[in-house]
């Protein structure tokens, strides 16, 4: 069977029989090609639950084959109910908004209705405390809003905004995963699965009566299936477990008979005044259907009195107006006037239905039934075409489930209903850094990880793919992305170098940074929970740090004396202090520095104004160098690097650590320096030599200043 040929074949599988329907639906009036019965050869079924899912089975295969002789082809699918034993049921609303007023079509209706059962799962499974696995198998529309307006159809009307209030019904996982296994046993696929009383309301109680406050009782064997309908909506579904196998096994223990023979008593009673039977004696007996309804009077009013509990239950501890009764259970004498009793209502107002309520459909069969018996049947086929809902069964990851299909399942869907971790599907930051920046917290977020590979069938697909039964999904879980990472560098707070003015220059000076009380660089990577302080100003120890002066030496700030812990600010001005420049340094080292020149003018000696080569004690030659430097000191002429004429200027330049005082000059350039160290280019001692000027390679006529830095050595 399937939809696009417009021929259902529906099974009500009851606790003691199994009836069978075939049929199509034509504009609004139903046809019944066949109708076939099989009763169960045991008591396989017991209140409405199945308990030897093979011999039921067995009992749908009967009833099928008799099906397909009749209309002669194969069957292939089925609709099926199943009975409310452990019946559930979830009220809730759904809205459903457009971006912008439009005109709402079908499809927007099966989507809310899509939603709402969603919905009502949702809130089913945040209340349910057990550790039985429900699935929806059913849903009614107690009400549609049209932009909060209470409407009866949504179709072809504007709406901003759509609404539903709906009742959703679940039953335990074992009720249905019986029906279905036992009809795949039977070599069926289930097409649509719903409720027995949303089957028989279907039929029993057309929509004209729907705005009535009526109670619909489908007594069958094992239970009594219970629906109100009120202001044109089916408004509560109930049950009890107790129906017509109950007034069969008092018959049985009173006329000492089996299980079958007792039924066949209860059905003749109703017909015969008087019935005949063997016990299991082998004695032949006799009763009447006086007696009969005596000893079945205790159980139907305990039966009745249970029922209409129940129906004043769910219709807000008040009586309906009317009760209409199908199924087999109901027919037995005195139960439809008990019950009218036991509501308070006229007995004209408890009525069994069946033929009254068929007048939409048409038997092709001679003879065909059209009683009680045969509105749940005939109900199970119309649902398939009112709601189409059933369950499907897919492969997740390699595990097979099952899944309420309503139409619109995804694998989005299937991953939730699989306990798949949502964060599976898309994909995750990295982890998050936590740190705080002259005490202002921030948090850095990691980088996006890599999605879900999803595949349906091997084939490519995303979390929005339709799925169908017997598909095979496998879900690679997306990856998280690289953990987040800040350099202070990367810090909008962090400033470049503090640029100052060191001896006339401007120089820049690395700006303190700290993590955590600790000196650390720019390109130093945030650890989580990092203190990080990015100072405004520098210390006269992070100059001479900066630019790699002896320790001892002693600087001023804006021409203040200074200590090493003096603040130096953007474009400060910071200089030698000259008072303590000489004794900035050791006397071992001066003296050390003296007489490495002192031996050096021994050894190589000294050229004089005349061109003639001196020499002399040391002694000597020291008088002699400091008469020269007193006449230049005198401020005579001298030659300047350009070759104009000037006058002396003392230059002091700090080179390699030591400070140096160029002389005889007004200008200097970086050759000139080699006259003032003790730097033997006669006698290489490396590959090459090495010269820096302020930490750059230097040009021998580069000019020289106050406070220059420069570095000379052998490159080994």
């Amino acid at each position: 069977m399937a939809k696009n040929d417009n021929l259902v074949f529906g099974l009500d599988i009851g606790t003691r029989s199994i009836v069978g329907t075939v049929g199509y639906l034509n504009r609004d009036r139903f046809t019944v090609l066949c109708q076939r019965f099989a009763e169960h050869e045991t008591r396989a079924m017991l209140d409405g639950q199945i308990h030897d899912i093979g011999r039921v089975a067995e009992t749908i295969r009967k009833v099928k084959a008799q099906c397909e002789e009749a209309i002669g082809k194969p069957l292939k699918q089925v609709c099926i109910a199943a009975a409310g034993r452990v019946l559930r049921t979830v009220d809730t609303h759904v809205d459903m908004v457009y971006e912008e007023e439009r005109e709402t079509n079908e499809e927007d209706v099966s989507n809310l209705m899509s939603l709402g059962v969603e919905k009502a799962y949702r809130e089913f499974s945040q209340k349910d405390n057990s550790d039985v696995k429900f699935y929806c198998v059913g849903y009614s529309v107690v009400k549609y809003y049209l932009n909060s307006y209470a409407i009866s159809n949504l179709v072809g009307h504007k709406a901003r905004q759509i609404s539903a209030d709906i009742i959703a019904t679940f039953l335990p996982d074992d009720v249905v995963d019986g029906l279905y296994k036992a009809v795949e046993l039977a070599e069926l696929e289930v097409a649509n699965l719903t409720l027995e009383p949303i089957a028989a309301i279907s039929v029993a109680i057309p929509e004209k009566f729907r705005m009535l406050n009526i109670a619909l009782v489908d007594v069958g064997a094992g239970t009594s299936d219970i629906s109100i309908t009120k202001d044109g909506s089916i408004v509560a579904y109930g049950m009890i477990p107790m129906a017509g196998d109950a007034f069969t096994d008092v018959i049985a223990q009173h006329c000492l008979v089996d299980f079958d023979m007792a039924e066949k008593i209860k059905r003749e009673s109703g017909a015969l005044q008087e019935v005949e039977y063997t016990d299991i004696m082998g004695l032949p007996q006799k009763i009447s259907a006086a007696e009969v309804s005596e000893i079945l009077k205790p159980v139907i009013d305990e039966m009745t009195g249970k029922i209409s509990d129940e129906i004043k239950r769910l219709n807000g501890d008040k009586p309906v107006s009317a009760v209409f009764i199908v199924g087999g259970g109901g027919t037995v004498k005195e139960f439809a006037p008990a019950l009218s009793e036991k509501l308070g209502l006229l007995k004209e107002r408890v009525a069994i239905r069946g033929s009254e309520v068929m007048g939409k459909i048409d038997f092709t069969e001679p003879g065909a039934l059209k009683t009680s018996l045969m509105v749940t049947p005939i109900g199970i086929c119309l649902n398939y075409y009112e709601h189409s809902n059933n369950l499907i069964y897919v492969t997740f990851n390699g595990k097979r489930m099952k899944l309420y299909d309503n139409g619109h399942v995804t694998v989005s869907d299937v991953a939730l209903q699989a306990e798949f971790p949502n964060d599976g599907l898309f994909p995750k930051r990295g982890r998050a850094l936590t740190y705080s920046v002259n005490g202002k917290s921030k948090i850095a977020k990691g980088e996006i990880g890599e999605a879900a590979v999803i595949t349906v069938n091997g084939e490519s697909a995303d979390i929005g793919r339709l799925v169908e039964c017997n598909d095979k999904i496998v879900i690679k879980e997306s990856t998280a992305g690289v953990r987040a990472r800040v350099r202070v560098s990367s810090l909008p707070e962090y400033k470049k170098d503090i640029r100052i003015v060191f001896d006339g220059k401007k120089l820049n000076v690395l700006r303190p940074i700290y993590a955590n009380g600790k000196r650390v660089l720019p390109d130093y990577d945030i650890m989580d929970d990092d203190r990080i302080e990015i100072a405004e100003f520098c210390h006269v120890s992070d100059v001479i740090e900066s630019l790699d002066l002896d320790k001892n030496v002693r600087l001023t700030v804006n021409n203040a004396p200074a200590d090493e812990k003096t603040e130096i600010y953007e474009n400060f001005s910071v200089g030698f202090d000259n008072e303590t420049y000489e004794n900035a340094y050791s006397e071992e080292d001066t003296d050390s520095y003296e007489e490495t020149s002192t031996d050096e003018e021994q050894d190589n000696g000294s050229v004089d104004a005349g061109g003639e080569e001196t020499s002399g004690t040391e002694s000597d030659n020291a008088g002699a160098s400091d008469e020269k430097n007193s006449q230049k000191s005198d401020a005579d002429p001298v030659k300047t690097a350009s070759g104009k004429s000037g006058v002396s200027v003392p230059v002091t330049v700090v080179v390699n650590k030591k400070p140096v005082t160029l002389t005889g000059k007004s200008e200097y350039v970086f050759v000139d320096v080699f006259d003032f160290i003790d730097f033997d280019l006669s006698k290489p001692q490396g590959k090459g030599v090495v010269t820096l000027h302020n930490g750059k390679p230097a040009q021998y006529m580069d000019s020289v200043s106050n406070g220059d830095t420069m570095e000379i050595y052998w490159k080994d």
